[in-house]
């Protein structure tokens, strides 16, 4: 645990992490990339495509060790090869866009499955030039470097929380019914402030036409802060990682993030408040 947790700390990595991640992002994806965060499907897209080089090296693993299976064995080698491309890209779209600590980690999260991907990949060739024990070798050692770079990858996912949704919190936190976030006069026409509802921060905006927005304030890819984007065609965009939210209904009409935003429904009282609550579900 102490060495995953030192991944995170391991400054010296920037000097590699800095171009790398202008160069991911400097990529000419266009749409392709929201479809790489996995925004279409609500969730990162690199763990599920994950599954398609693990699922086939670990059946080439068990088949190895069938006698006269070789041949599907090393089929599926050349599968996982092949799969790991897409996946790796994916994988290296959601890094680009993650604060220090998560990308150190994911800089060895990466190098690990690389190495993976050429020890399957010289396992592969040298299967073909009928060199099976070298092939098997080879293979069982990428499993290992692969295995290790699952073991950083859940680091990454759950110890450091890259890819959650920050906004899930929101419904548990904030009880049913209205709440009072202040005076409708405090609030500036055209700017987004920042509002505190007990523990959740809200981001309020108050348009020309004396309409409320009211988000929750928390960026739902890390957490930025909403009131201090930028508005404009009806939307927000967060100003950590450009995150494109609609005002109407929170949904997230550009990535990195994958989840839309908790909005609140409003009213203003007679003597002035403004009043917001989670809409009921059922």
């Amino acid at each position: 645990m102490k060495a995953l947790d030192a991944l995170g700390g391991a400054e010296a990595l920037d000097r590699v992490i800095s171009p790398l991640q202008r160069a991911v992002r400097g990529l000419p994806l266009g749409r392709c990339r929201d479809v790489l965060h996995g925004r279409q499907i609500g969730h990162p897209l690199h763990p599920a495509l994950v599954q398609v080089p693990m699922g086939a090296w670990l059946s080439a693993a068990v088949l190895d060790l069938v006698p006269g299976a070789g041949r599907s064995a090393r089929l599926l080698v050349g599968v996982g090869v092949v799969s790991a491309a897409p996946t790796a890209l994916s994988g290296w779209v959601d890094w680009a866009e993650q604060p220090p600590q998560q990308l150190r980690s994911g800089l060895v999260h990466a190098v690990s499955n690389a190495t993976a991907i050429g020890l399957y990949a010289g396992s592969w060739r040298v299967r073909g030039r009928g060199k099976p024990v070298l092939g098997r070798a080879l293979a069982f050692a990428g499993l290992a470097a692969a295995g290790l770079g699952g073991v950083i990858g859940g680091h990454i996912a759950f110890r450091q929380a890259a890819g959650s949704n920050k906004t899930e919190a929101v419904a548990h936190l904030v009880k049913p019914g209205w709440h009072s976030v202040g005076t409708v006069a405090e609030l500036p026409v055209g700017r987004a402030v920042r509002r505190m509802l007990n523990t959740v921060p809200l981001f309020v905006m108050r348009s020309a036409d004396g309409d409320f927005h009211v988000l929750a304030d928390g960026c739902s890819h890390f957490a930025g802060p909403l009131s201090e984007g930028t508005v404009s065609d009806g939307c927000v965009e967060c100003p950590w990682h450009s995150s494109v939210f609609r005002l109407s209904d929170g949904m997230n009409v550009a990535g990195p993030a994958t989840s839309p935003q908790p909005v609140f429904e409003t009213k203003v009282t007679e003597d002035g408040l403004l009043q917001v609550r989670l809409p009921t579900v059922g």
